[in-house]
């Protein structure tokens, strides 16, 4: 394919933004080459700056359930646009778009909207210090929770060492009340708070992980998450910026039948466009200002553009949408482990509804960040450039995950793993 437009954009961009790109992912540096520009998109279809159709599994990083341009989101913006783009100050819909979220989500009495994943997680986490009176968090190797300071930290010499900065501009100090234990291990989690007792304040997870690919719990894991916080008075926080109404119409809390203290919101809840919120108990969330001493504020939070396309978007999706949602992701998951089998690459697929991930070389059982990183990022690479060449387009990066929706059809996903033939075929 010709992507000479793109390239040209890419080298026009550096020069005026970090990096050529406003989110470091979108930099192609893990797979290397230059990012594609887009300038369209239609259902499950992308178009770039030159003129190159692709079929998209990436969907604005999860967001597009309902596929690019739905019609009924597009309406709702459009309608909304007409009568004003904003206030900073509250509306009616924003008290619509929170009523539908806690009837939705088991875990979420009350909501506040913000206005990214990352506000929404900062904020979850002040709250639980703020109402626990404690210090002490508890995040997991490869689940990603913004760029806010607190969580950019990973683990030290031993599952019990406190953090250290991984990114630089992240002090000690706020680092050193992060611990980083591995995901799917429940015995690091009780050493933890054997070792830490009445310290820790909150244990926040990515209940289905997607930002080191899609790695499911273990069967056992939430629950005993949920117990262990719960006899030590620590909160639960599950982060479903990525899975809420994604892999269940009530996140993976439904999912899975385990109800967290804290949950946050993003992508889906404003129906493409930029949007978070965080939720839990009413007794919880009553510590936010102005009900309560801990401070959070945001000038454009529950932005009327963002919440028309949030209720759109949710009041289109049904227990029926779920069902044909993870039908097709097992389909497709099973139709590129036998066609790597066929070519004989050894691919692990993980998948969850309307989730998946791809790992070379890697164990059968994907289950944490250490057989994740060990599996073959160089194969992978060489698998996504040839699916990009054959107009389908994945994530650009080894440890993300690969996103379903509404139109991802039976011929869609035959046209995608016929050229999944042919990738394998070219490694």
């Amino acid at each position: 394919m010709d992507r000479s437009k793109s390239k040209a954009l890419f080298t026009r961009a550096q020069l005026s933004i970090p990096g050529g790109v406003n989110s470091p992912v979108r930099a192609f540096k893990g797979v290397g080459g230059h990012p594609v520009f887009f300038e369209t998109g239609e259902g499950v279809y992308l178009e770039d700056v030159d003129g190159n159709r692709y079929i998209d599994y990436v969907a604005s990083w999860g967001p597009m359930l309902l596929g690019h341009r739905h019609a009924g989101v597009v309406e709702a913006i459009r309608a909304q646009a007409g009568r004003a783009l904003g206030f900073g100050a509250p509306t009616g819909q924003e008290t619509e778009l929170a009523e539908r979220v806690v009837s939705m989500v088991p875990g979420i009495e009350k909501i506040r909207l913000v206005n990214s994943g990352t506000e929404a997680t900062m904020s979850a986490i002040r709250l639980a210090r703020g109402f626990t009176g404690r210090d002490l968090i508890i995040k997991f190797d490869g689940c990603y929770h913004g760029h806010s300071d607190s969580l950019l930290v990973r683990a030290g010499s031993g599952l019990l060492t406190l953090g250290i900065p991984n990114s630089p501009g992240v002090p000690d100090a706020v680092a050193s009340k992060t611990l980083t234990l591995p995901f799917n291990d429940l015995d690091a989690v009780r050493r933890a708070f054997d070792a830490y007792p009445g310290q820790i304040a909150g244990v926040i997870l990515e209940p289905v992980a997607g930002n080191m690919g899609c790695v499911p719990p273990l069967a056992g894991y939430l629950d005993g998450l949920r117990d262990i916080t719960a006899r030590s008075g620590s909160l639960l926080i599950f982060d479903e910026v990525m899975t809420g109404f994604r892999v269940a119409r009530g996140g993976a809390q439904a999912l899975y039948g385990v109800t967290p203290d804290l949950t946050t919101l993003g992508k889906v809840i404003g129906g493409g466009l930029p949007i978070g919120a965080f939720g839990g108990t009413a007794a919880i969330m009553d510590h936010i200002a102005p009900a309560g001493p801990v401070y959070q504020a945001g000038t454009l939070s529950g932005n009327p553009l963002a919440v028309a396309a949030g209720i759109a978007m949710l009041e289109s999706l049904d227990e029926n949408f779920y069902r044909v949602l993870a039908e097709r992701t097992e389909f497709l998951a099973g139709g590129l482990r036998e066609r790597a089998a066929r070519h004989n690459h050894p691919l692990t697929v993980n998948f969850v509804c309307g989730m998946f991930s791809l790992f070379f070389d890697a164990p059968e059982e994907v289950t944490g960040f250490s057989h994740v990183a060990n599996s073959s990022v160089d194969t992978f690479n060489r698998f996504f450039h040839g699916m990009l060449d054959r107009g389908v387009y994945l994530a650009p990066s080894a440890f993300e995950a690969g996103f379903l929706g509404l139109h991802h059809t039976p011929d869609v996903l035959d046209a995608t793993l016929d050229a999944a033939d042919g990738a394998f075929a070219d490694l």
